[in-house]
């Protein structure tokens, strides 16, 4: 699928919700999701930059898309609950949820660990995404075909060095995907993990600060298996975790 060519109109009239959709990879996302012919709920904790996303996709004659401002660090399970209610009300179901949202951290050695950097990233990375699903099941279940996808990692298959948190939050990511799965398998809704890589956006940058990003791909070149496992043809997928390079 890292070849995969999306029909045009492949999400047509589909109702796809990217979280971190304010830059890098959601950003990414969420464009080319409403080029396929996806109305995008963009959710993000920055307005100005959801803002910049919901304006470009506009003037690209994309379907209108949506704005969620929410700060996963802070939000609540009634917050959940009632932006499913509002999607429920607005649009009658939801057939794809993009977890693209993460949260770095600090790296360095484990026993240096800081206790409420950890915290934090497992509250964005792991118990925000858990009570996001948690809430929208129900919403996407009015689907007739809805995609769940989690954003792994590399660190979150196999523990690297100095990556602590950030792989301890991947980990779960991938454990999470696996157990909604399997209790998922034979219904309308699939779950999947996808692993983007080494990509040029600013999480990378921050983690690689002397790393060239030209010699990276974008997450323009990473929309093949976005776009895969959000159509009608990745149907029979559930379960996988896939590389989008």
């Amino acid at each position: 699928m890292l070849e995969y060519q999306a029909q045009e109109n492949l999400l047509k009239e589909k109702i796809i919700l990217v979280t971190g959709a304010g830059s890098g990879i959601g950003r990414t996302a969420a464009i080319e999701y409403a080029r396929l012919g996806a109305t995008v709920i963009l959710l993000g904790k920055t307005v100005k930059k959801l803002e910049a996303v919901y304006d470009e996709i506009e003037s690209k004659g994309y379907p209108q898309p949506a704005i969620i401002p929410l700060d996963l660090k802070g939000a609540t399970e009634q917050n959940y609950k009632d932006m499913a209610e509002t999607i429920e009300g607005q649009f009658g179901h939801l057939d794809g949820l993009l977890h693209n949202a993460s949260l770095l951290g600090v790296l360095g050695p484990f026993e240096h660990t800081d206790i409420q950097s950890l915290t934090e990233v497992l509250q964005v990375n792991v118990i925000a995404q858990a009570n996001m699903t948690k809430a929208l099941l129900p919403v996407l279940r009015k689907s007739a075909s809805a995609s769940v996808v989690f954003t792994s990692s590399g660190v979150g298959r196999k523990g690297r060095a100095y990556w602590g948190a950030y792989a301890i939050s991947k980990f779960a990511t991938e454990g999470m995907m696996q157990v909604l799965a399997d209790e998922c398998d034979g219904s309308k809704v699939r779950v999947n993990a996808i692993n983007p890589g080494a990509t040029r956006t600013p999480m990378r940058a921050n983690a690689y600060p002397a790393e060239d990003p030209m010699s990276l791909k974008t997450p323009e070149e990473l929309m093949p298996t976005y776009t895969y496992l959000m159509g009608e043809d990745s149907q029979a997928i559930n379960g996988q975790s896939l590389n989008a390079q």
